[in-house]
């Protein structure tokens, strides 16, 4: 998969979420990476679900999120991945007034 980028910005208010960046669990190796890069004063997380993102009922807001083990509650530029299949990923921004730039690319073809 090409690397899909979103950057979400400014959480001064309330926390900001990402859109949901579904994942093919059907490539083999799985393996996706994840990268954060911050600017300025933030703090983020990143997460991911085994829901299914494609059906019809599914929300974002009512999914079931699992926090990254080393993307959680993070203040610096960091990268990570997933070795084992997940349906989507998101970054949530916690609090702050600067952006993160999120990066997801997925191996295979």
């Amino acid at each position: 998969m090409r690397p899909i980028v979103q950057t979400v910005a400014d959480a001064s208010a309330a926390v900001k979420y990402g859109n949901p960046i579904p994942l093919d669990v059907f490539i083999s190796p799985f393996n996706s990476s994840l990268s954060v890069t911050v600017t300025g004063t933030v703090n983020y997380t990143v997460q991911y679900t085994f829901d299914t993102v494609q059906a019809s009922d599914w929300t974002a807001a009512t999914g079931n999120w699992v926090d990254h083990p080393n993307l959680t509650t993070q203040t610096a530029t960091k990268d990570s991945n997933l070795a084992y299949p997940a349906t989507a990923v998101r970054i949530v921004l916690n609090s702050g007034t600067g952006s993160v730039r999120f990066t997801v690319i997925q191996a295979g073809i």
